[in-house]
């Protein structure tokens, strides 16, 4: 048993193959990082204190970037530590936070993308009833609900890998993920492989029901409007539909580099892949919206063009 419980730590090899160039690594994800807080923060400040903004929709995508922020906060920090280090440990309390963090990041962030299907299917296809049903009260419950139970379904799961002792400290990526540090007990696994499926399951199957089921009313309708009014949803529902084909990839990398024997890729490609969960999904999500969104994009240019008239970018 001494043997058994000796390993508290853990090295991240995928560092090693930066070492060569990971300053210019550091640099550029510092660059991405404070990018990824500056347009998250300016989405979240508008939001709040426009009052004009306090909408169902908006609130959503205000959670979004909360939610942004926290995914990133969490990982992108001690990576960039550990390009700065000469050594790549991770303890094992770090690496148990990073992978709470990490799944509870993207089951909030698909919770919210479901939520906000929910919304567009509301908007277009109840409209005169948009408000009564989306109220306030609802919204609060839909977001509270979206954050309690990433935390609780995933909890519930993560604590068989707390649990857990290891037998090896060698974890072949960036960072700590559930199923690269569960692969390194020292007791069968066979268990939590079949528990982690069932809470996969719970965790992907209700939201993503939730998207299919908005969309295929939303398209029902679509084809029964006129011209016009099908050109006007497919402009309501583009920045969602493009901020879930963002989140449908970064989970596509993660599961082949979770489940796949990735040696055979070069490592620039791995660790593309690797980043994309972290970077994409909370980088490009406020672009998204605020570039597509006329409302958001019009407080964006009061915030920064205070002194000018114009609601164009032209009076800057």
């Amino acid at each position: 048993m001494d043997n058994v419980s000796a390993v508290t730590s853990f090295i991240l090899t995928a560092f090693t193959e930066l070492e060569d160039q990971r300053y210019l690594y550091f640099v550029f994800l510092l660059m991405l990082y404070l990018l990824i807080l500056l347009v998250n923060l300016v989405l979240i400040v508008i939001i709040c204190i426009e009052r004009g903004l306090h909408e169902p929709m908006y609130l959503f995508i205000c959670n979004l970037a909360v939610n942004g922020v926290y995914g990133s906060t969490s990982l992108l920090p001690s990576m960039l530590g550990h390009l700065l280090s000469d050594h790549f440990e991770i303890s094992l309390t770090l690496c148990l936070v990073q992978i709470f963090s990490l799944h509870t990041y993207g089951t909030i962030e698909l919770c919210i993308l479901a939520v906000m299907s929910y919304d567009r299917y509301i908007a277009i296809c109840h409209p005169l009833h948009y408000h009564q049903i989306l109220s306030h009260r609802k919204v609060c419950f839909l977001i509270a609900l979206s954050w309690f139970y990433a935390f609780l379904v995933f909890g519930l799961y993560f604590i068989l890998t707390v649990l857990r002792t290891f037998c090896d400290a060698i974890i072949e990526k960036l960072y700590c993920a559930n199923f690269a540090l569960v692969r390194l007990s020292c007791l069968d696994t066979s268990f939590q492989s079949i528990v982690g499926l069932a809470a996969i399951g719970l965790l992907l199957v209700p939201q993503l029901l939730m998207i299919v089921f908005s969309y295929a009313q939303i398209l029902r309708i679509c084809l029964l409007a006129s011209k016009e009014s099908q050109a006007k949803a497919i402009q309501t529902c583009t920045p969602h539909l493009l901020a879930v084909i963002n989140y449908a990839i970064g989970c596509f990398f993660e599961i082949i580099q979770s489940r796949f024997n990735m040696s055979h890729v070069p490592h620039k490609a791995r660790i593309f892949m690797s980043l994309y969960f972290l970077i994409f999904p909370p980088l490009f999500n406020p672009v998204i919206y605020g570039i597509s969104i006329q409302s958001i994009r019009v407080q964006i240019f009061k915030l920064f063009c205070p002194r000018k008239n114009k609601l164009t970018p032209s009076g800057c």
